[in-house]
């Protein structure tokens, strides 16, 4: 069990607001899955990736994949008070779910 989430690497984030969209990604995924996922995903030491994308088409594109897979997604907008303009996609979290089917959807993304 893993979850996955990508991170637009165009928008250059600092390491802090980096940090903090990542983080609402991950419990936005969590809040969205099913109460035995998460606590199987929990009992495992609840993995996590970090992967870059380069822009807002190659995130979209992982979505779709990420859904035609049948896998828990959620898509982060920041609010723009910072760092970036209201209503920007910043990253994608995908699962927990069985890390071979996150694979097969990110498996060739790098980390960050």
């Amino acid at each position: 069990m893993k979850q996955v989430i990508l991170v637009r690497q165009d928008l250059q984030l600092p390491k802090g607001k980096l940090a903090v969209q990542v983080a609402h990604a991950s419990v936005e995924c969590v809040l969205k899955s099913k109460k035995g996922t998460v606590e199987e995903w929990h009992s495992e030491g609840m993995k996590k990736s970090v992967l870059k994308v380069a822009g807002l088409n190659e995130l979209k594109e992982y979505l779709s994949r990420a859904r035609a897979a049948k896998l828990v997604t959620a898509l982060i907008s920041d609010a723009g008070l910072t760092t970036v303009e209201p209503g920007t996609t910043t990253c994608l979290g995908i699962g927990p779910d069985e890390e071979e089917k996150i694979d097969k959807v990110t498996g060739e993304l790098k980390l960050i």
